[in-house]
């Protein structure tokens, strides 16, 4: 069972990882636990490594762990008629390795406009977009026609390529010049 000082270091550690988006350094760790000695701080970082909140690479340079980025999966719950379930406990889920299967070719993008509320997209919405695939007909694309990009369905008329609106108010974009595609979107992360 953790001891309760090592709970405190893991709140904090966790704690700097949300606020700075990165593993704190050693040095930063002294002030962190406040603690005199490096030696104090590594007893608590092979704590952290044996709770399996952190590894080491093969330069031995921390990286966070599953258990450090990911949230408890607690169950499911009905969207339709209501049903008593109880909660279940359930392993822990990264949301980096749930919405991502790429890491090197994905990127995030906040969305401006209303050209896609249709497909469930909304401004100030963030589009999880994946580079160097081909998109298929149907699939919302990052496309860059004739210098400018945007946020469309991927779509055919005939053999030409086009861009359909996910609202009824904008125009399909047929390219005049230069169409290419910047990467499929694979999900969208809306905070309410």
């Amino acid at each position: 069972m953790p001891q309760p000082k090592f709970i405190q270091y893991k709140k904090s550690f966790t704690q700097f990882y949300q606020k700075y988006h990165r593993l704190p350094t050693y040095a930063e760790m002294l002030n962190l636990f406040k603690f005199k000695s490096k030696n104090a701080v590594a007893r608590v970082v092979q704590k952290l490594i044996d709770a399996e909140i952190v590894a080491k690479d093969e330069n031995g340079k921390l990286i966070p762990l599953k258990a450090l980025l990911g949230v408890q999966l607690v169950g499911n719950i009905q969207a339709g008629l209501p049903t008593d379930t109880e909660q279940q406990i359930g392993e822990i889920v990264s949301l980096d390795e749930f919405l991502i299967n790429d890491r090197q070719k994905t990127y995030l993008l906040e969305v401006n406009g209303d050209s896609m509320i249709d497909a469930g997209i909304q401004e100030g919405d963030l589009v999880i977009v994946e580079q160097g695939r081909q998109p298929r007909i149907g699939e919302i694309v990052i496309a860059e026609v004739d210098h400018e990009w945007t946020l469309k369905y991927f779509a055919k008329e005939g053999k030409r390529t086009v861009l359909k609106p996910g609202n009824k108010n904008y125009p399909m974009i047929r390219p005049v010049g230069e169409l290419r595609i910047g990467g499929v979107v694979t999900g969208v992360i809306r905070k309410y």
